[in-house]
């Protein structure tokens, strides 16, 4: 009896100490990993507050030098001039651009989940295999062929030319339907018997009950939206359509770069998809691991 306690002691204490090392190690990895993304953003913001000429001179870097520091950027920034109504103007239309596209991605994302999830008919497999093969076409293979749907549809130069080709995310798909598949279909049948429609069923039974999924995805949606610089390059042609990206590398020519309204207007770029990430961040976590193993 002594000698199988003394042995199960020593595994206790071996599994205990392996715990801890892991512990460590992963600790260690995610703040490694923390420091790789918070720096260039913490330097970014650093170099907001310096002249042009310094950010040539030093780079981006976290020395905080405070003689050299000034809010100027941001007053020019937000003053009335030519590069501040300009950069609102870029700002403006990223704006209604990501607000417009999440709200209808999420849509027809959620509605075309639904349908390959809640009913059972022919071909649904292999309708749902079609959505996922669609995740192997890299886009750069499907620029020519969109853009030449836009010309035929006479969408270029519109907001509706930028946004139609993403509506349909697979991957958006793909993480509503993993997500209700852990729903109790049951809930359907109920409603059917309490005289709810289809469509009452959809979207004032079922759809309250995905909030996560909905958060975790508008997060990723706006990020794509927000950041999206190749087919918005490719389709807009008029300035005043541009959005903030767009416009941020117009700044930087051959005959010079306004670096001045180029990092100041990057970091006040950051704020909109920051505040939709606090909106939905009580979601997010929940959402994403719900949609990573239900089903």
């Amino acid at each position: 009896m002594a000698e199988t306690t003394s042995v199960k002691g020593e595994e206790t204490v071996g599994m205990r100490t392996k715990r801890n090392i892991l512990t460590v190690l992963t600790t260690a990895l995610f703040a490694v990993l923390s420091f790789l993304i918070i720096y260039p953003l913490f330097a970014g913001l650093i170099a907001s507050f310096r002249p042009g000429t310094e950010l040539i001179r030093r780079g981006l870097s976290i020395n905080l030098d405070f003689s050299t520091m000034t809010l100027a950027n941001y007053t020019y920034l937000f003053g009335k001039n030519v590069d501040g109504q300009k950069y609102f103007m870029w700002y403006k239309n990223s704006l209604v651009l990501m607000l417009v596209t999440v709200f209808l991605t999420l849509l027809v994302c959620y509605i075309v989940a639904y349908g390959l999830t809640m009913y059972n008919y022919k071909l649904k497999n292999f309708l749902f295999f079609l959505v996922i093969a669609t995740m192997m076409v890299p886009f750069e293979i499907l620029i020519l062929p969109l853009y030449k749907e836009m010309i035929n549809l006479k969408l270029v130069d519109t907001i509706w030319g930028v946004m139609l080709p993403g509506l349909c995310g697979a991957s958006t798909i793909f993480f509503f339907r993993q997500y209700m598949t852990g729903l109790p279909k049951d809930l359907l049948d109920a409603g059917r018997i309490d005289g709810a429609t289809e469509y009452g069923i959809c979207f004032k039974i079922m759809m309250p009950i995905t909030k996560p999924a909905f958060a975790a995805m508008a997060i990723l949606c706006a990020m794509g939206s927000w950041n999206n610089v190749l087919w918005p390059m490719l389709v807009y042609r008029s300035p005043e359509k541009f959005t903030l990206p767009i416009g941020l590398n117009t700044l930087l020519t051959p005959y010079g770069n306004n670096y001045d309204v180029l990092i100041a207007g990057s970091m006040f770029g950051i704020l909109p998809v920051f505040i939709i990430f606090l909106c939905f961040q009580r979601y997010f976590i929940e959402g994403m691991t719900a949609g990573a193993v239900k089903g």
